[in-house]
């Protein structure tokens, strides 16, 4: 079985938000075959969790590939990177720069006090997609970040990092290579790691960019597309 690369939101959660319980058993049961890498916009803590939750070894490209941690063995080693295994691809001054030029600009991140959605975010900066966007690409340029839409939020990004910056990361400290992973996603920030991966799956929910960018598109959205793709993959 293929190790795999997978997002979060809009792929393991259902429709109306919040993790499908369906993705659970699943995640772990091809965990116990091949390595599962958990790849996610989402600030590094989230996803790290969230493989705690499932009791799966702690492999995560979080922050659209700005950050990594791979663990080897369950509860065990960690390769490479600093101390505690972690590997940083990102620039957080300069997401950091883009985001105070943006609110001397006048304009707020639009997340509200505590702001949950950056708190913990290491490498990039989250901003609600009410808020306008033309004011923060400019802001973003002018640091040479880039900004990109994952349709839950616009990431304030370094343009050379991205999940399959995050994927080569996680698979040379699994001893792996980009080219094994099976990818499955739902956004323009998952069509780096599909052009990278030996077969990836946008599920019926993903924008356009995924779309294009897989291989096949699932006939299910969401949860329901992810499990789809599962099982059209590993009757191969």
């Amino acid at each position: 079985m293929r190790p795999l690369i997978v997002d979060i939101d809009g792929t393991l959660t259902q429709p109306e938000g919040g993790l499908d319980p369906r993705v659970c058993d699943a995640l772990r049961a091809y965990a116990e075959e091949a390595p599962v890498i958990i790849a996610t916009g989402k600030a590094f803590p989230f996803p790290v969790a969230l493989c705690g939750f499932l009791s799966v070894p702690r492999r995560v490209v979080a922050e659209n590939g700005g950050v990594t941690l791979c663990e080897r063995t369950p509860g065990g080693e960690y390769g490479g990177g600093d101390a505690e295994g972690i590997v940083y691809n990102g620039d957080p001054a300069a997401a950091a720069a883009t985001a105070d030029d943006y609110r001397a600009a006048g304009h707020d991140l639009g997340w509200g006090q505590p702001d949950l959605v950056n708190y913990w975010r290491e490498t990039e900066v989250a901003v609600a997609r009410d808020r306008p966007l033309g004011p923060l690409e400019e802001c973003a340029a002018a640091h040479g970040q880039e900004v990109i839409d994952t349709g839950y939020a616009y990431h304030v990004k370094s343009p050379n990092v991205d999940k399959a910056t995050g994927l080569a990361s996680a698979a040379e400290r699994l001893g792996r290579e980009s080219k094994e992973f099976l990818a499955i996603g739902d956004s323009e920030n998952d069509a780096a790691a599909f052009a990278v991966a030996s077969e990836s799956y946008a599920v019926a929910n993903a924008d356009e960019t995924a779309k294009a960018a897989a291989d096949h598109v699932t006939d299910a959205g969401y949860a329901d597309g992810f499990l789809e793709a599962l099982e059209r993959a590993n009757a191969r």
